[in-house]
This record gives C-alpha cells, structure tokens and sequence, in this order.
C-alpha cells in the first residue's frame, strides 16, 4: 500500500517484477508460482522489451481515494468539550484545539486509510512552543502489541543515520506511564547492539531528560499513544497477532488499479500511434551527406530534383493513420473507477463521478449514501482513539508545563460533512414556527447544528426579547391567596 499511495512508476515496476534493476530475470519470475508469480503476471510485473522506452502510465487513484477519505471523516473539525463547570480546561482544550490539530487529523487520516491505520501520540518541546501538540505517526513505523483488542504497548522506530553498511536506529517504547528510548547500531537486516543516545545528534538531546534507565515519565497514567484502526482486518482475521492492525481502503484493490493503468497505458499507445505519419520510397529521400543517411521534410515547399522516376506501388507516398478509440477506452477506464470505489465503500458522486451540478444536501446525502455510511464506520473507530488522544495531550500539558488544567476524557462530536443550504434551513424554520409545531430552542438547533447547549438558550433569549415573549403578561394574577 506504500508504493501504491504516491505511485511512482519505478516503484511500481520494482515491486512487481516488472524492471530487472540488478535483481532477477523479470522474465522468469512470470513463470515462478505462489505470491512472486502471481504479482510478476500483473500488468505491472511485465518487462518493458528491449531497446524500447518505457510506456507505462500510473494513474493515481490510490491518492486519490485516501485523500477522499480524510475529506469525509474531517472535512469539518471535531468539537472538544469537557465538563461544563470547568472552564479553565475547555479554554486551554481549546487553544490546544486550534493550534493545527485539524491539519494534523486530516494527515493522519490519509496515511491511515492506505496503510489500515494510524498512531496519535502527544509531544512537546519547549524550546518552540508552551504547549503539547498531538503528532501522528504511521503504522510502516510502529511495532504494536494488543491485549483484547486494546493497545498495550507500542514501539516507535526510525533510522536516523546510514554510512557504510551501519545503520543508526531510534526506538521508542511506549508503555503505560513512561516512555523508553533507545539508540540501536545494526545493519539494514540487524537492529544490532544499544549505544549511549548521545553517540548521534538525532538523540543527543533526549540524554539530558531521560533516567539512567532511558526512561521519560508522561505525567499520564495510561498509555499515552492512541491506535487508530481504518477498518476491521479481513485477510487477517484469524491471526492473532495481525488481526488488530486495521485494513487499508486500497486492500483488495490492487488488481483492479493495476488494469486502470493498463487501460490509460493503452489509451495514451492509441494516440501515439494514431499520430499522422507519411511512408516514403528511398527514392524521395534526400542525402545528408556522406555517413549522414538521408532524410524526409515534410514541411518543405520546394524539393531538389530527383534523380529517377517513381514508379510502381513501391514509389507512392503512403499516409499511416490509425484510429483512436477514445469511447471504448473511456468506458472501461469509468467502469474500472466506479469498481474500485465500490469495493473501497464510497459512491462516485463523492469523487466527482456524475458531475457537479447544484443540489440539495438531502440529495447529496441520498447519492452518496455508501460513503456516508463508510464515514459513519470510521467515526466509530476514531472517536474512541481520538478521545484518549486528547485526554493523554491534557495530562502531558499539566505535568510538563504546569498549566490548572484537569485531565479528562472529552466528548467528540463530529459534524456532517454535507452541511444543509442555510436558505433551506430557514424555509423549514419559518414553516415549522409558523405551524406552531417547534419551539424556538429546536428551530435554532435546527439552523446551527454546532451550537453547544449555552449557546443555543442565550440565541433562544435573544429571539424571545426581540419578540416581547418576556415581558410578563398583564392579565396574569398569579397564585390567588
């Protein structure tokens, strides 16, 4: 899934066998059994003939429809809200909130739906900000332990230095409470032996805060790393150590977007070869000079005199030209889009199939109705990360910069993404009121969906002073004695 996702042609090659780069005959891997063969038969696993340039065309809908599924799970910011008493915590909440977190989600978001999920974890660093901020991190670059379908614990990785064969790596452990780093010298097939962080510049910092130990206190009592599933594994449910890792939107796709290329491959060869071309006999050919060969200038208006004359077939000017089947390639290029969306669980309308013409929210929703229902899925599999994601981010403000924040679980909202035309909504309002069949707290829930409780009484007071609704009424005599 991480070739598929930037898609760049010769790593698409290299993966399936199709370019030799030094390794085995890509010929002979088309003939070799189980998952090698199968991947070298691809289109993508075919050799480029000899002598010839590379034609293959990579059309990226891999990105396309990761970046379509972050749009629909955080096209609108989630709301944070803690306990309604505690104001000092849903300022700082807040503040937390807005400096690039949504950024952060939608990233995440991307990454997750190709590789099956995602990491949140808080960190800091107080020489360039006074605050934590949530970071993600991909599941390429983290060795995951579950206990009942809950993270335990999780180890981080990265290579921070290569030179002559050595490779530096940086793990970072997290479990419940604290934080054990690690600076690990090996080869690229080894993780090798632990060295002192301070042997490298990428971890020589962290020697100054951890313990002799290698370890860092969170100021949280729990895990503070969040796992983030896309979706529920199906090549890998029965195992137990990879049932849990999530699946990818592109799972089971691959052949599919694998004969989308092949299609545009084949549509841009119809137009290479459909390009006019004009077969001349030796004869109308004129020399370049001794050792330079001859040559054909179609554009000249004036040709120097030949030496005999044509004749025959062999001495006809011959114009090539062949057809371009644009409509055929077209259709099976929709058919092979709109089957991958489907078995990725989203509906055209959401990547633009069908066109862009002006309608309702209530339409969008009815044509896109399997995305919808693919965003409603995800939700349920964030919310609950994302929630311990930012209880963690709460804890780790208090313990490192001292702030009067409490730590707490937060309730996550998130908003439709397909927002109702404001025109729309106040028709029904005006209609509803004047039926007398909703009070003046639903219609105003009803025209600002994202107003929390507070807001919405003080917009009802306003609405009822403007209308003389409080003024107490001069008839009413109240309790009689």
């Amino acid at each position: 899934m991480n070739t598929w996702l930037p898609g760049p042609p010769d790593r698409l090659e290299s993966l399936y066998g199709g370019s030799n780069g030094g390794g085995p005959d890509p010929k002979r891997l088309q003939y070799a059994g189980g998952v090698v063969g199968k991947l070298a038969r691809w289109w993508w696993g075919t050799p480029t003939a000899p002598g010839e340039r590379r034609t293959k065309l990579h059309v990226p809908i891999a990105g396309d429809l990761c970046g379509g599924s972050a749009n629909l799970l955080f096209s609108e910011p989630p709301t944070f809200t803690v306990d309604g008493k505690d104001t000092t915590t849903q300022k700082r909440l807040d503040e937390l909130v807005d400096d690039g977190m949504l950024a952060t989600l939608q990233a995440a978001a991307e990454v997750g739906a190709a590789l099956g999920s995602v990491y949140l974890r808080p960190v800091y660093d107080t020489a360039l900000a006074d605050r934590p901020w949530l970071d993600a991190v991909h599941a390429d670059r983290a060795v995951p332990e579950f206990r009942w379908n809950r993270l335990s614990a999780v180890t981080f990785w990265r290579i921070v230095h290569e030179e002559d064969g050595q490779v530096w790596r940086h793990l970072e452990r997290h479990e419940p409470g604290v934080i054990e780093h690690g600076l690990f010298q090996g080869t690229k097939s080894k993780l090798g032996h632990r060295v002192p962080l301070q042997d490298h510049p990428a971890t020589e910092g962290l020697a100054e805060v951890v313990t002799d130990e290698g370890l860092v206190e969170t100021g949280y009592e729990g895990l503070d790393v969040s796992h983030i599933p896309n979706d529920v594994s199906r090549r890998w449910r029965c195992n137990p150590l990879l049932q849990h890792l999530g699946r990818s939107d592109l799972d089971g796709v691959e052949p599919i977007m694998d004969a989308l290329d092949e299609t545009y491959a084949s549509w841009m060869r119809d137009i290479r070869l459909g390009k006019g071309r004009i077969v001349v006999p030796n004869a109308y050919l004129q020399s370049n000079g001794p050792g330079r060969g001859a040559s054909w200038n179609p554009d000249q208006e004036a040709f120097a005199g030949i030496d005999m004359l044509a004749r025959g077939d062999g001495a006809q000017l011959t114009v090539a030209q062949f057809d371009i089947r644009v409509q055929e390639h077209r259709d099976t290029a929709e058919d092979l889009v709109n089957q991958i969306l489907r078995s990725a669980g989203y509906s055209g309308q959401t990547f633009g199939i069908g066109g862009d013409v002006a309608i309702t929210a209530t339409e969008t929703n009815a044509k896109e109705r399997r995305s919808m229902t693919t965003r409603g899925r995800k939700i349920l599999r964030t919310r609950p990360g994302l929630g311990n994601a930012v209880h963690a981010l709460l804890a780790v403000d208090r313990h490192v910069f001292g702030t009067k924040v409490v730590p707490q679980r937060p309730n996550v909202e998130f908003y439709d993404s397909v927002q109702e035309d404001p025109l729309s909504l106040a028709n029904t309002a005006d209609v509803l009121n004047r039926a007398m069949a909703a009070s003046a707290e639903t219609r105003v829930r009803m025209v600002h969906p994202e107003w929390d409780k507070d807001l919405v009484e003080a917009e009802v007071r306003r609405i009822k002073a403007e209308n003389g609704q409080t003024v107490p009424d001069p008839m009413q005599l109240g309790d009689l004695p």
